[in-house]
């Protein structure tokens, strides 16, 4: 549970299918991304701007770093090219952040405040850094489905076929 390697690995993928569901979006017209398609976010670029505001919740919790903070179901950015560069930028800090993980700061505790700063919660760091990339593949499974549902194939999204594992 507390190994960094298993974190670095997850970071890749998340760099990794990020890169591939906006690529596949870019081939939709904007108002095709920002159609309301009755996702819990509504639209594909809703939802990719949620998993933005997520990582970016989680990584100021993690470094001490602010965040901006338009709060939950906000879009962040509203111009899909915009999104792209600030998503695809937030993917790398994430992978650089994880090459100094060590076991001795996954295992301790982390106390953070709810965004609405309803309730202060602690847990383990292992825990919440698994939680982060959880809630990236949980958002990007509902981009996959909904870009499915426009006759659009990302391909293979299965993390033991990324490019650097396949042989």
């Amino acid at each position: 549970m507390s190994d960094p390697a298993l974190y670095q690995r997850f970071a890749a993928y998340n760099s990794w299918m990020t890169s591939k569901l906006y690529s596949a979006a870019a081939g939709l017209d904007d108002a095709t991304r920002k159609a309301d398609r009755g996702a819990y976010f509504r639209s594909v670029h809703s939802t990719l701007n949620h998993i933005l505001f997520g990582d970016m919740v989680w990584m100021s919790r993690f470094t001490g770093a602010p965040a901006a903070d338009r709060g939950m179901g906000v879009d962040i950015h509203d111009d899909f090219e915009g999104l792209r560069q600030a998503h695809l930028e937030q993917c790398g800090r994430i992978l650089d952040w994880t090459l100094d993980l060590t076991p001795q700061w996954l295992a301790d505790d982390l106390t953070w405040t709810s965004t609405d700063g309803s309730r202060v919660s602690t847990r383990p760091r292992w825990l919440l850094v698994s939680h982060m990339f959880n809630h990236q593949t949980h958002h990007r499974g509902q981009i996959t489905t909904l870009l499915s549902q426009l006759e659009v194939d990302i391909g293979v999204t299965d993390l033991p076929f990324m490019p650097d594992l396949v042989m």
